[in-house]
């Protein structure tokens, strides 16, 4: 029984087979929808500013 996941774009129930040569996506519709919204950087990963670094030269305290 092949496995079955959700399109990421529209939310179909695709199968994941050597068939369907857009999987995860149902279509390539889907699939360059997905590649459009990356190009336009509307997929981020959140970045957080690292601690400061003690070795680093600054004021003394």
């Amino acid at each position: 029984m092949p496995t079955v996941v959700d399109c990421p774009t529209c939310g179909k129930k695709v199968e994941w087979t050597e068939a369907n040569k857009f999987r995860p996506f149902c279509s390539e519709r889907c699939k360059q929808i997905d590649l459009g919204a990356w190009a336009e950087e509307k997929y981020s990963i959140p970045v957080v500013a690292p601690p400061a670094d003690p070795d680093e030269d600054g004021p003394l305290r």
